[in-house]
């Protein structure tokens, strides 16, 4: 009887030894707002020199998986919120800690430590990068841009993974900034919160696109009473440059508003060069274009939240730019025994006007949330440009002239619920109605006796009415180290292109109908397979829609030689979209993606040889796929440096059908393919006196852009930060474009190549200064999500 009872003794101690548990739970705040990336450490009592940790996912959840039973304690820390303890407690069965952090209080003498970086996490949808911990001296959205691992920012340029089709998101919405470099500088840095590179879009986003999204979310109510700033710049880049901003906020009670404005003026230049043969002659192109726009914004919103669980609040904005430039050209026709020139310039007198208004409904709990809203956009683009010839050419040229008028009225309707089962399974679906409305109206004119007049032939009208209707289903689950996600949306939509257009006398009415009805899979599954390497793979199918610009079949002529033009026979293009991700600690270590694109829309160059013109037309190619491996690793060798480098590998493949202007019924075959390899380096380091310098650079052996096919480029940008006054000044010294080999290559146009290089101005300085003001700690409520994805298709240059 003794020695059974002590063989049972000896059973139960090895049973409590390996027996085997979970803890789970959910970091809050006080406003019940899930908290990302906060730090929780497991302590075994007697063992606290082997702790056992993890981070809270995008939705404040944590997990630690088989835990031997025994005595623990956990710590949760995280910054800007008071470190939370959890007393010693016994885990013999399954434990869930549901945890509320406070914001942390700052006295006179308190010292508050923050990280100089952003805090960066890698999931198998997207790359969350979180700024509002971090006490990085930025000035603009170009900073934190170059701060992304894998995202590079050139002269020509976002793009990632070698693919420059990046849609930029607000909140969500397109932005009103039609002009990425204007959108880079101006946009000031202390009013973001987070970036998202999304690669993989799931089921809640429009279907739209086919490269990766980055979704910009502002800062919104995290800060108790009245803030705001005032921030200013002047520079030199193709001539003097300046801007001023203002914003302010409010939160007292249950009302919160803010108010922005801003102005600038920057300047640049865009140069093109080109020489083709075309039979025995030579064309030896060269065109500069310098731009100064000036660019005007006002917006703000007002927020009321009527209880803990309803909120009402409208936004709104008007943004203007008006652009007067002049593009000069040089042509030079030769051949072994003449020489000729043509001088030519374009002026252009662009303005163009966005209005936005955005009301909205919020309904909120521990375990709902459903949020109404409509957006509203009046867009207006009214261009007259003048090409004509300058004295000294030798070759005769009749001066053209264009005035396009277009409005764009764009209205959505948007319903998103979802529905949170518990910490580890999620459901979401939603639905969003697009009515378009566009009209163009092209006027070409020739200049007959010193006056102009109208050419019917080639004036025209385009008009665009487009629907579309979406309903979307998405869900989100966790099982041990496991986690899904996956949705199915389906898009129905209407598109009419009407023409108007005169020829022989006769007024001609074309009507293009393009109804498509399709699903849009999307998925995505992660594992943890070690404390901290972790594995994804993701799957996405998109749809890439022709720009509302493109659609219209307008001719208009660049320069003497070149000349765009609509293409009315379009089609949407299809994306399926593939990627790996091995993740290291919760950040970006490699990656393998494969993209394929079926009715691939690209601009295609033609020349035709008997009238030595090139044309650029948008058109559907007959094969675009990508594959891409990149490598991320941290810089931090060095005490005070911190930062990352990798390296980009691309396999780029194309393939089209030119079609033979001088042999109707004939075309050309294209089939290009080009490996690359890019790398790039993003750094800051600590110098003497709290200087904080940033490099930024990147060195690429080529790429394929399209038919053109790239040599190397190089681009290296740095920057001096400081900050003085209680850190309530920011000051930067930016010195960008430094080293700035652009575009140089080969254009294949299937019956003959050229060579060209599209290139910028160089060497820009700017000095930026950033004035903080007001409280500097307090609530934090949840951000809304609005989308303008039509307004992004309006494709609009400067």
């Amino acid at each position: 009887m003794k020695t059974k009872i002590t063989t049972l003794f000896i059973l139960l101690c090895t049973l409590s030894i390996f027996a085997q548990n979970n803890i789970n739970g959910k970091i809050v705040d006080a406003q019940n707002a899930p908290l990302p990336f906060a730090n929780i450490v497991l302590l075994k009592i007697g063992a606290e020199a082997k702790p056992n940790g993890t981070v809270s996912d995008e939705n404040g959840t944590f997990f630690f998986d088989k835990i031997a039973s025994g005595k623990y304690k956990i710590e949760i820390s995280m910054l800007g919120f008071e470190t939370y303890k959890i007393s010693e407690f016994n885990l013999d069965v399954n434990k869930t800690f549901n945890i509320t952090l406070k914001e942390e209080t700052q006295t006179l003498n308190e010292v508050v430590v923050k990280s100089k970086r952003p805090v960066i996490k890698q999931t198998a949808e997207k790359l969350i990068v979180d700024l509002e911990k971090s006490e990085m001296i930025n000035t603009n959205l170009q900073d934190v841009m170059r701060k992304i691992p894998g995202v590079l920012v050139t002269n020509n340029g976002i793009s990632i993974a070698g693919n420059s089709g990046v849609r930029i998101l607000i909140n969500g919405k397109t932005t009103e900034y039609m002009d990425v470099e204007t959108l880079l500088r101006d946009f000031p840095a202390d009013n973001i919160a987070k970036v998202e590179v999304v690669e993989q879009p799931g089921a809640e986003y429009e279907a739209s696109g086919s490269g990766a999204i980055i979704n910009i979310i502002l800062k919104k109510n995290v800060k108790l009473g009245t803030y705001g700033s005032v921030n200013s710049w002047v520079g030199e880049d193709q001539g003097f440059e300046w801007g001023s901003g203002f914003s302010i906020a409010s939160y007292k009670n249950k009302l919160n508003w803010q108010l922005s404005t801003g102005y600038s003026q920057p300047t640049w230049r865009e140069d093109l060069f080109l020489i083709r043969t075309v039979g025995e002659e030579t064309y030896n192109q060269a065109t500069r274009e310098p731009y100064d726009p000036d660019n005007f914004r006002f917006g703000g919103s007002l927020d009321y939240y009527i209880n803990d669980n309803h909120s009402i609040g409208i936004g709104g904005q008007i943004n203007t730019r008006d652009s007067d430039r002049i593009a000069s050209s040089e042509t030079i026709i030769s051949d072994e025994n003449t020489r000729n020139t043509l001088f030519s310039e374009n002026s252009f007198d662009r303005q163009r006007t966005t209005f936005n208004i955005n009301p909205y409904y919020e309904y909120k709990t521990d375990t709902d949330k459903l949020l109404i809203d409509f957006n509203y956009i009046d867009f207006v683009n009214d261009n007259t440009n003048i090409l004509s010839d300058v004295t000294g050419s030798t070759i005769d040229f009749i001066d053209r002239k264009y005035i396009q008028d277009g409005t764009y009225n764009i209205k959505t309707y948007r319903a998103d619920y979802t529905k949170t089962i518990s910490d580890n399974f999620k459901l979401s679906a939603g639905t969003r109605f697009a009515d378009v409305n566009t009209d163009n109206d092209l006027q070409a004119f020739s200049e007959r006796n010193n006056n102009f007049t109208e050419d019917e032939n080639e004036s025209s009208r385009f008009v665009i009415d487009e629907t579309i209707l979406a309903f979307y289903g998405k869900v989100n689950a966790k099982l041990g180290k496991w986690s899904f996600s996956g949705g199915l949306r389906y898009e129905d939509s209407n598109t009419d292109g009407t023409s108007t257009f005169i020829k022989d006398d006769e007024t001609i009415t074309e009507v293009q109908k393009r109804p498509i009805q399709k699903l849009f899979p999307s998925a995505s599954i992660s594992r943890k397979l070690t404390d901290v390497l972790g594995a994804s793979v993701s799957y996405s199918y998109r749809i890439q829609r022709p720009s509302y610009s493109s659609l219209n079949s307008f001719q208009q002529f660049l320069d003497p030689f070149s000349a765009s033009e609509g293409n009315p026979t379009l089609r949407p293009a299809f994306t399926n979209n593939y990627q790996f991700n091995l993740t290291f600690d919760g950040q970006p270590f490699f990656t393998i993606g494969y993209s394929e694109t079926d009715d691939a829309i690209s601009q295609v160059i033609s020349q035709t040889n008997s009238s030595a013109q090139i044309r650029q037309q948008e058109t559907n190619i007959d094969e675009l796929y990508n594959w891409n491996f990149r490598f991320f690793a941290p810089v931090n060798f060095a005490k005070g440096l911190d930062g990352y480098t990798g390296i980009i590998v691309n396999n780029n493949n194309f393939g089209a059908t030119i079609l033979d202007n001088d042999n109707l019924g004939e075309s050309f075959k294209i089939n290009l393919s080009k490996w690359n390899l890019i790398w790039f380096i993003q750094a800051s380091y600590q110098l003497p006196w709290d200087i904080n310098l940033e490099v930024s650079g990147n060195y690429g052996t080529g790429a394929l852009e399209g038919q053109i096919e790239v040599d190397w480029l190089a681009e290296l940008d740095f920057s001096f930060g400081k900050k003085f006054l209680d850190d309530k000044l920011k000051v930067n010294l930016g010195f960008n474009k430094m080293l700035n080999r652009g575009f140089v290559g080969n254009i294949d146009y299937g019956n003959g190549s050229a060579w060209v290089e599209s290139n910028g101005s160089r060497q820009n300085v700017q000095l930026r200064l950033v004035y903080s003001f007001g409280s500097k700690f307090g609530k934090k409520k949840s951000r809304r999500n609005t989308n303008r994805d039509e307004q992004n298709r309006i494709n609009d240059s400067n």
